[in-house]
């Protein structure tokens, strides 16, 4: 399983994805789930994937193979808007869904895979979709700034009440991590190795990326100083009369 998030803001964009795929008492795979598709100056997206691996990972090998390509079919480079970006992953995983979908079902195994795009591209704002295992996808609003696909249960109720569309980049970034600890906490199949990335509206590129392990010290202090701010909130709420 895994956690990712994608969050739209007035300063930019916010993404994080977990790395882990399997989890058993002696097994632990991982694999990135975020993957970027940047021309600095012209356009930056970023595609956060959830589901499936063997689906995930075609589905982004033929999103590569159409940018590579020498002729003039789409792709996420010559997309002219994030619209058409967001329709182009959607056509493609229809294309994996046709070649795949039957012989998985022979096997009693679903066709399973979401994503979240977001980026910028030049002449338009900033935009974050998020797209279902169908092809079709909705965008994010000022009023649901964010979307999530995994196990976003455990990390959804502190984005509610922290994350606005005027939420300052960093801010976000910090109210995101506090969410992927909530969920890693709860649930054994998301981990790290995390990637964190960060996109500043306008600048057309990566503004930060980074790798993110059980030891890197901001991350040690966001999951001990979180614990400890609940349980002391806890512990200054009055008791119910019984």
């Amino acid at each position: 399983m895994t956690y990712c998030v994608g969050m739209l803001l007035d300063e930019g964009l916010v993404f994080l994805s977990d790395s882990r795929t399997n989890a058993g008492v002696d097994q632990i795979n991982t694999f990135r789930k975020m993957t970027v598709f940047e021309r600095p100056g012209a356009r930056v997206l970023v595609l956060l994937s959830s589901g499936n691996l063997a689906i995930t990972q075609s589905l982004v090998s033929m999103l590569q193979e159409a940018i590579a390509a020498t002729d003039a079919r789409p792709s996420l480079m010559n997309a002219p808007n994030l619209f058409e970006a967001a329709r182009h992953v959607g056509d493609t995983l229809r294309e994996v869904h046709r070649r795949d979908a039957e012989a998985l079902q022979a096997f009693n195994i679903e066709f399973n895979a979401t994503f979240i795009l977001g980026g910028q591209i030049a002449g338009e704002a900033p935009r974050l979709f998020s797209i279902y295992a169908a092809g079709n996808f909705i965008e994010a609003t000022p009023e649901t700034p964010y979307f999530q696909i995994g196990e976003s249960k455990y990390g959804k109720p502190i984005i509610d009440r922290v994350l606005r569309p005027t939420t300052p980049l960093a801010d976000a970034a910090k109210c995101a991590l506090i969410s992927m600890d909530s969920t890693i906490r709860s649930n054994l199949s998301v981990g790290p190795p995390l990637d964190l990335l960060t996109i500043h509206a306008g600048a057309l590129k990566v503004a930060q990326r980074q790798s993110i392990d059980a030891t890197n010290p901001y991350f040690q202090m966001i999951r001990n100083s979180w614990g400890q701010a609940l349980r002391q909130a806890f512990d200054e709420l009055p008791n119910p009369e019984l």
